[in-house]
């Protein structure tokens, strides 16, 4: 019996007028099943991040139903949206989006706090995530004294501390140099392997694509081409995924 957690059925996001109408998304459906790592690759433009920001209830499809553990979001209220987004959902940026004048500890335990979770809780939750993302020595530091590694896996933490349905990663490798981006995607895959972590990363990149275990690739706002992992080493995987790269054509620029 499978456990979906995510299903994606029919969506199409539409934007302008009538008379100058953009397909963003393109009637799209796939399923994803809790402990999956997928991501999501494409073109500039292709659709991939309005597929994410749909998904994360950003964004509202303008047909579709998109289902979160059996929950029909595309049906919900602004406030049961909010509410759900807080508690079921856990989101990783590309620039972080830490606030400066709370320390790691306390940008980690935001989610939970805002939760009403009781403060011994929170405690306990934000020293254990800490732990699994190795960042114990740097919790009462501030942002600005932190490198954007250490950075990056803070916001890892505070979206994993409250257990989320599914974490969604927006190009989370983006604003980091090769070395921090390799341990932040180590990090990943560890959540994913140990936690059973659900992961949903949009990225251009190749290289941090081949630590998922499942990639869609998204052209003209569809699913163009699809490719699992299997038994292939990371490297295997990484050269699989440049040849469909090479088939998705256009300027390759802006796919790595």
């Amino acid at each position: 019996m499978s456990d979906e957690i995510l299903k994606v059925v029919n969506i199409q996001k539409f934007y302008g007028t009538r008379g100058n109408v953009t397909k963003a998304i393109n009637d799209i459906s796939f399923t994803v099943e809790k402990g999956e790592y997928v991501a999501i690759m494409g073109a500039s433009g292709s659709g991939k991040t309005t597929l994410l920001n749909c998904i994360s209830t950003i964004d509202n499809v303008t047909s579709g139903n998109i289902l979160i553990g059996n929950e029909d979001i595309t049906k919900f209220k602004e406030k049961k949206l909010s509410k759900f987004r807080r508690e079921e959902l856990g989101f990783i940026f590309q620039d972080f989006n830490l606030l400066d004048t709370l320390n790691a500890y306390e940008n980690i335990a935001l989610a939970l706090t805002i939760c009403k979770v009781d403060p011994s809780t929170i405690d306990n939750k934000v020293k254990d995530v800490a732990v699994k993302l190795n960042i114990t020595d740097i919790l009462y530091k501030f942002p600005y004294e932190i490198s954007g590694g250490q950075k990056q896996r803070v916001a890892a933490a505070r979206a994993i501390v409250t257990n989320p349905k599914m974490i969604l990663a927006d190009e989370p490798t983006g604003a980091l140099d090769s070395k921090s981006a390799k341990m932040l995607l180590q990090s990943l895959v560890h959540l994913n392997e140990q936690l059973n972590a659900t992961i949903m990363m949009v990225t251009h990149d190749a290289f941090s694509a081949s630590y998922a275990k499942r990639i869609m690739f998204i052209k003209d706002g569809r699913i163009f081409n699809e490719l699992i992992r299997g038994k292939d080493s990371r490297k295997e995987f990484f050269n699989r995924i440049i040849e469909v790269v090479t088939l998705l054509g256009g300027d390759q620029r802006d796919v790595f």
